[in-house]
């Protein structure tokens, strides 16, 4: 008889012992460690992953058997295994909700084959290196393993000497893993792969479908891929024997998964190189300020990059103060726009905003028109006419009178992106515009479209928020807006000022790569704030040195790291309650020398879908210490019904 422990996607930490029936052991033999299967769970039957194929039977328990068996072969090995372990511990999680996070859940393999298509081209005429690129791929290749980062201004050939050290890892027999921060950015990236590397290529990422995801995961495990590319869960890629993952655009939030296991991928990149002897490339043009610092002390090898490949130099900055402006569009970004019409080119118009406005308010009164569910404004979508809540998707029709006056009067503040399509439209009647937000790229396909279509020339200006700030690499382009540069300086955060500054470089670095005229123009209504100043001046040393002063003396990453407990709860009460038993069980755990707890207090979003949110903050000077207490008292507390625990550690938003 074969017994076998089972991992599920619950938050049960130890994993459960069940017998392997006969009739699955005459028709499949015996299982393997990796293999799903569906098996009873309380009065439930839930899928789980074999996690020991040769588990020993508690002693005085009857156990009950496997349902049936879902892959004929396993999806992971032992050495994947260690993996989902250090996942689940360094993410306060258990082992079944980790796999959960990092295993396809397809049911069935499809019959497409990966990126082999009629797009293949067969192998792609490779670029010339600058000295600076050889430079950099040398010392890359000089060693099996290490850390290194690429530290290049925008257009300096990044990806290049990413694709150089992929190709020679490849040829060492070893396998590939290229993240890219967006959805976007991995379908460029996909024409480069399928002319480079063929079909020895795969691509992961939320938008395949999970039988198409399962199948690209087999081919990866059996060595038929050796190079992956893909947005955050790709770097749990099975590849059976890992030589490198690159990390492009490294500062990106978007490497920081949302929900548990709330890990970040540039951390589990770091955790699967250390452990296969593997090498790890970070790249940006922007690196984190941890990045930074990492790079000065040393820690990371910096390989800098200064000279743009393709004929291109840093475009030439305008800051327009918006506070002596009317509109939205600036007098000297509406010039911009018409002289690169004239001259034929392509523009590209930034505001990280949705929507129409994002406050309906009458000016009677001053009432707001809030979320039922969250403590947040509705954002008004003129097209559809609804206000909408971002957070809860809450929708209601917008009121003719106000709720609390009756009066008529009813006015809209800040803009979004509808606004500014629309005002472009009047002023620009004859132009073709495009514009790519969550709202417009919902359907498949049409995000693609778009991007497509602007390369092809057959649109003028291509109005975005962040889906258009990151990577993209288009040889029209001569000018670049940045709609409204204040947009994330007001949050509670104390990254706000490095996302302002990474935004305003990344999305200035769209303009001119291929011609030595690229222009920009930063609207904003804080001219002087270091971070628009700063980065719209080409001083990003400067910038960094400043707010690693700030941070040093606030004790904020990196000089101390951070860990995260939300409670939330339809009782305002009872996640009080909660976050104040957790921080009365962790304070003894947690010496003054090791770590500060702040809290708990009120989430700066208070209220999200009728749950009340309250946070504890541990500010861990010494992590291992503050981590080990976390872990213990998480596990000693026992929240009641209705009370949800949320763990994060290393948070990059605290909303």
């Amino acid at each position: 008889m074969q017994y076998v422990n089972v991992a599920f996607n619950i938050p049960v930490k130890t994993p459960f012992t069940y017998t392997v029936p006969e009739d699955i052991t005459s028709s499949i033999g015996r299982l393997e460690l990796g293999v799903r299967v569906v098996a009873p769970v309380g009065k439930r039957s839930l899928a789980g992953f074999v996690v020991d194929s040769d588990a020993e039977p508690p002693p005085r328990l009857e156990l009950r058997p496997l349902t049936r068996v879902v892959d004929a072969d396993p999806l992971f090995d032992s050495t994947y295994l260690e993996i989902a372990e250090w996942v689940a511990g360094m993410y306060v999680c258990t082992l079944g909700e980790a796999l959960a996070a990092m295993v396809p859940s397809g049911r069935r393999e499809s019959e497409l084959g990966g990126l082999a298509s009629q797009e293949l081209a067969g192998h792609e005429q490779p670029h010339t290196l600058s000295t600076e690129q050889r430079k950099a791929i040398d010392r890359v290749m000089s060693a099996r393993g290490g850390s290194y980062y690429v530290y290049g201004i925008t257009g300096s050939g990044k990806t290049e000497v990413f694709l150089r050290v992929a190709e020679a890892t490849i040829a060492e027999g070893r396998g590939v893993i290229y993240l890219v921060p967006e959805i976007a950015l991995t379908r460029q990236m996909e024409r480069t792969v399928r002319a480079r590397f063929g079909d020895r290529a795969a691509v992961l990422h939320s938008r395949l479908t999970p039988s198409r995801r399962l199948t690209e995961w087999r081919r990866i495990r059996s060595g038929a891929a050796m190079f992956v590319v893909g947005a955050r869960s790709a770097v749990f890629a099975p590849l059976p024997e890992l030589g490198l993952i690159v990390v492009d655009e490294e500062h990106e939030a978007t490497y920081k998964s949302g929900a548990a296991p709330r890990y970040h991928a540039r951390q589990v990149a770091m955790r699967r190189c250390a452990q296969g002897e593997a090498r790890l490339v970070l790249g940006s043009a922007t690196p984190s300020v941890e990045a930074f610092r990492e790079m000065r002390a040393g820690r990371l090898t910096e390989l800098r990059l200064s000279e743009r490949q393709a004929g291109g130099r840093p475009p030439t900055t305008s800051v327009v103060d918006m506070r002596n402006e009317r509109g939205v569009l600036s007098g000297k970004l509406v010039e911009e726009l018409e002289q690169a019409k004239r001259e034929g080119r392509q523009s590209i118009l930034f505001l990280n905003r949705r929507g129409f406005s994002h406050v309906l308010f009458c000016r009677s009164c001053g009432f707001r028109f809030t979320c039922r569910n969250c403590s947040v404004g509705l954002t008004y979508h003129k097209k559809r006419r609804q206000l909408v809540c971002h957070y809860c998707g809450y929708r209601r029709q917008p009121a003719d009178s106000c709720p609390e006056c009756g009066s008529l009067d009813i006015g809209a503040g800040g803009f979004g992106t509808e606004q500014v399509q629309e005002e472009v439209a009047k002023r620009f009647p004859t132009y073709r515009v495009a514009r790519i937000d969550t709202d417009t790229v919902r359907k498949r396909g049409v995000l693609e479209e778009a991007l497509d279509s602007f390369r092809d020339g057959q649109i003028d200006i291509l109005l975005g928020t962040q889906m258009v700030a990151k990577g993209l690499n288009f040889p029209g382009v001569k000018v670049v807006g940045i709609v409204l540069a204040d947009t994330g300086l007001a949050m509670p955060d104390f990254r706000a000022a490095e996302r302002t500054f990474s935004l305003i470089v990344q999305v200035s670095g769209r303009a001119g790569r291929f011609a030595p005229d690229g222009t920009v123009v930063v609207q904003t209504f804080h001219p002087g704030h270091g971070a628009v100043r700063k980065a719209a001046d080409g001083e990003p040393e400067s910038w960094y040195e400043e707010e690693l002063a700030v941070r040093e003396e606030l004790r904020f990453p990196p000089f101390a790291r951070l860990i995260r407990l939300v409670f939330r709860s339809r009782s305002g009460e009872r996640a009080w309650r909660a976050a104040q038993d957790f921080a009365s069980r962790v304070a003894p755990r947690i010496t003054s020398t090791e770590g500060e707890i702040l809290g708990p207090v009120e989430c700066p979003l208070e209220t999200v879908s009728r749950n009340h949110r309250r946070h504890v903050l541990i500010r861990a000077l010494r992590f291992g210490r503050c981590h080990r207490a976390v872990r213990a008292a998480f596990a000693e507390q026992s929240v009641p019904a209705g009370v949800f625990r949320e763990v994060d550690i290393d948070p990059t938003n605290l909303l």
